[in-house]
């Protein structure tokens, strides 16, 4: 029978990460499709408060007609709220970050982490469907018992902000000095890996040009790893050339992108990447470490690197900001890629996914029904075509042994992930009672060049 509503649940709800900008779209495209929907979760931000209902008000007791979407993305006490209730649930799957990756600097998050994949198993027994933001993160979710699965991509409008003319004038007067920006937008986490940028500007610096620039916007998760950041570049010379904005609005982001050679990123861990999409959007060249879902976002509308050294991605870059005919070829291409992400087109993978959901029928305790399921393998569901693709060749290994190659089809955002403005995740870890690590002289595990 097909439910009268569709609520979507989160830990922590904010407008401007990816997983609540997700969740509002998401939410019109239910309502569109004739069903009432509400988001609950446990904590909001203030500028989304009006447009949710908080879990403690959740009346007990089987809800008949209601039907949940859970967004995963972390280890959440709301997870368990929800397997608790009889009413069908579709789990939306945005990946965990492996916890080995954030031990080091954030225990908490690791901690976090490493709940959320217990909560992603205990799920797979209680869920009716799930939905994966890239055949990635799908396989995580046959890894953990799921039998029916689809892939839509995370929702998100692109172009949606002009860029803010006064950071736009700010950062062209930078440039008119000479020297190459590269930017990178995402988190400032140990995942991410913005250590590995600063590395490979220190070499672009010594090797290509001593004016060459590093901005990494977004917002920090926590405190040590950030402050290590600006440490390191201190030790290399370069802290003079490494731009930390902190949090930016949308307009500032476009802004950012606007002025923006290359888009750089050595991240060792995405389930999907927004900003891949919202730089090639942009008509920023893409140079990318091809790791986890990074190949599958880009597909041919970027250069990815089988190597990240320093050097790679100093030479690949330096190639990429130098070569005009390149430059073009990239633009286009990403520009064609980014084509794939539309609004549009992400609502009608969505569609699918919930046509699909909805067909598997349930069981009084949620769990699916074989009646019109089907079973889905990795890159078996509603999703994106054109995942895979050539990329250009040519491009020099260089000192380091840097190139292109073809790769396996992640942000995925966590809550904050997305990083024009972030905060989500420290909301959602707070919520449980965690503060994080107090600030303090560490060791940099990546110091060595």
């Amino acid at each position: 029978m097909r439910p009268q509503r569709i609520d979507q649940m989160v830990p922590s709800f904010g407008r401007r990460d990816a997983i609540g900008e997700h969740i509002l779209h998401l939410r019109d495209l239910l309502v569109h499709l004739g069903f009432r929907s509400d988001i609950w979760c446990r904590g909001a931000f203030p500028e989304v408060r009006d447009q949710c209902r908080l879990v403690g008000d959740l009346p007990e007791g089987h809800r008949h007609g209601t039907w949940w979407i859970y967004h995963l993305a972390t280890g959440s006490p709301v997870a368990d709220l929800l397997a608790g209730r009889c009413e069908p649930i579709i789990v939306d799957y945005h990946n965990i970050t492996p916890a080995s990756l954030l031990t080091p600097w954030v225990p908490w998050a690791a901690e976090t982490a490493e709940e959320g994949l217990r909560q992603l198993q205990r799920l797979a027994e209680r869920s009716c469907f799930a939905v994966a933001d890239s055949a990635y993160n799908e396989r995580d979710l046959l890894g953990a018992g799921y039998r029916r699965t689809a892939v839509a991509p995370p929702l998100f409008d692109l172009g949606a902000d002009a860029p803010d003319p006064a950071t736009l004038a700010r950062r062209r007067a930078e440039r008119a000095g000479g020297g190459a920006d590269w930017l990178f937008v995402g988190r400032l986490a140990p995942n991410k890996a913005q250590h590995d940028l600063i590395k490979a500007l220190a070499c672009a610096r010594r090797f290509f040009d001593p004016r060459t620039r590093l901005h990494l916007v977004g917002t920090g998760m926590g405190e040590q790893y950030p402050r290590a950041l600006r440490r390191f570049a201190r030790r290399l010379g370069v802290d003079d050339a490494v731009d930390l904005p902190g949090a930016v609005d949308g307009a500032v982001l476009a802004a950012y992108y606007a002025a923006a050679d290359v888009f750089v990123s050595a991240s060792t861990h995405e389930g999907f990447g927004i900003p891949l999409v919202e730089a090639a959007h942009s008509g920023v060249p893409v140079v990318a470490y091809d790791a986890a879902a990074v190949a599958e976002t880009v597909g041919s509308g970027g250069v990815l690197l089988a190597d990240k050294s320093p050097m790679a991605l100093a030479v690949a870059a330096h190639r990429v900001t130098t070569d005009p005919d390149l430059r073009r070829y990239l633009a286009s291409a990403g520009r064609r890629r980014a084509a794939d992400f539309t609004l549009a087109r992400g609502r009608l993978a969505w569609q699918a996914a919930l046509d699909q959901a909805l067909a598997t029928g349930a069981e009084p305790g949620g769990v699916a029904t074989a009646v019109g399921a089907r079973g889905a393998g990795p890159g078996d569901g509603a999703s994106v075509p054109g995942a895979r693709g050539a990329r250009p060749g040519g491009l020099g290994a260089g000192p380091g042994g840097g190139g292109s190659r073809h790769g396996p089809g992640d942000q995925g955002p966590e809550p904050g992930g997305r990083t024009s403005v972030g905060g989500g995740a420290e909301l959602a870890w707070a919520e449980r009672g965690h503060q994080p690590a107090p600030a303090g002289r560490s060791r940099l595990p990546w110091a060595a060049m």
